[in-house]
């Protein structure tokens, strides 16, 4: 099969052959037919992430049909040919947090893309096929599938789920690239004001395209939500995943709101410098989210089926897996946020 293809952390990838992947019993494998180009990819290329081993192929976000089923997961009522997704986070079903129905933290979770060669290639692996595959409802088509991925999937567990969001409420969303275009579209619709923060001229504009108020990023940026908001906002997310955006997203806050952090906080942002005082003071919460797990998916796909949300709208180039390598590069530039998601068609 075709795959994206990168040998050593950095350096550009390459599409090359390589050997189609095996089935697991348990598991399947999947046609890929569209697949999103994410943040996260590019932290697994330039090593941030310590699951990746080398030689590697990324990408996590994918919708496609069933090409092999492993003999225990044909058991399960799949079929050769449906067309599925999966959770970025492939759980394992077994372990404590699996039977509470926290699969989305599992305690021995697989993901497409990280511990094992993702999606960036015409055949992917997933594990535990019966927990994890999700089927498509017949009216969503693969790409709009694919931009469900990860980054709108998250943010609409951390809107809906992890914030508590309620009406009346106001919401910030720092860094307003796929994870917060998706976190924007998702508070809107719930009826409420939402600040979408950022440093570039186009992501500020594609967040007040969706009904966002743009507000400047960088330095001064939590004072300005604060005067805008008229004392600082009940819900902020940081998207994406920074030593300055996760701490002006805590200082945005009123008191008794709510921090989501949902940006990846990996390198030297690992061990970010929170304002504790203020956390103690004003009772704030912080809190985390780590995708969705399958079971939650059909609430959010039968939402979109029925045009509640429109991510297709958040789409904004479509490329073969031939561009991926330079499009992969390119998410480390400055500007990279506002575009749209990209999603490469197979």
């Amino acid at each position: 099969m075709r795959a994206v293809l990168f040998t050593a952390f950095g350096e550009a990838p390459a599409l090359v052959d390589v050997p189609e992947p095996a089935c697991p019993p348990r598991g399947a494998v999947i046609r890929v037919r569209a697949t999103g180009l994410c943040r996260s990819d590019w932290h697994a290329w330039m090593g941030h992430d310590d699951t990746v081993a080398l030689p590697h192929v990324p990408g996590h976000e994918f919708a496609g049909e069933i090409a092999v089923l492993g003999s225990a997961a044909a058991a399960g009522g799949w079929r050769v040919g449906d067309r599925v997704t999966a959770p970025f986070i492939c759980a394992c079903g077994r372990c404590p947090e699996c039977r509470s129905g926290n699969e989305q933290v599992c305690d021995d979770q697989s993901q497409p893309g990280f511990t094992h060669w993702g999606s960036f290639a015409e055949y992917v692996v997933v594990d535990e096929a019966e927990l994890n595959l999700i089927r498509l409802p017949d009216s969503l088509g693969f790409v709009e599938a694919a931009s469900l991925g990860c980054r709108f999937a998250t943010a609409y567990r951390a809107i809906v789920s992890r914030s508590r969001l309620a009406p009346g409420e106001q919401v910030a969303v720092h860094g307003c690239g796929g994870v917060g275009l998706s976190a924007i579209l998702i508070a809107l619709a719930a009826g409420v004001k939402v600040y979408g923060v950022d440093v570039s001229d186009a992501a500020l504009a594609a967040a007040e395209q969706l009904g966002a108020v743009p507000v400047r990023g960088g330095e001064g940026a939590a004072e300005r939500i604060v005067e805008a908001s008229g004392g600082g906002v009940d819900v902020s997310v940081d998207a994406f995943g920074s030593t300055e955006t996760s701490f002006a997203s805590v200082r945005s806050l009123k008191k008794r709101g709510r921090h989501v952090q949902v940006g990846l906080m990996l390198g030297d942002s690992a061990l970010a410098a929170m304002p504790m005082d203020a956390v103690i003071a004003g009772e704030l919460e912080i809190l985390g989210s780590h995708g969705m797990a399958a079971h939650e998916y059909p609430s959010m796909l039968g939402a979109v089926a029925s045009g509640d949300f429109r991510p297709i709208e958040l789409v904004g180039r479509r490329i073969g897996l031939e561009e991926v390598p330079s499009a992969l590069a390119a998410m480390g530039t400055a500007g990279a946020s506002g575009s749209g998601m990209t999603v490469v068609e197979l």
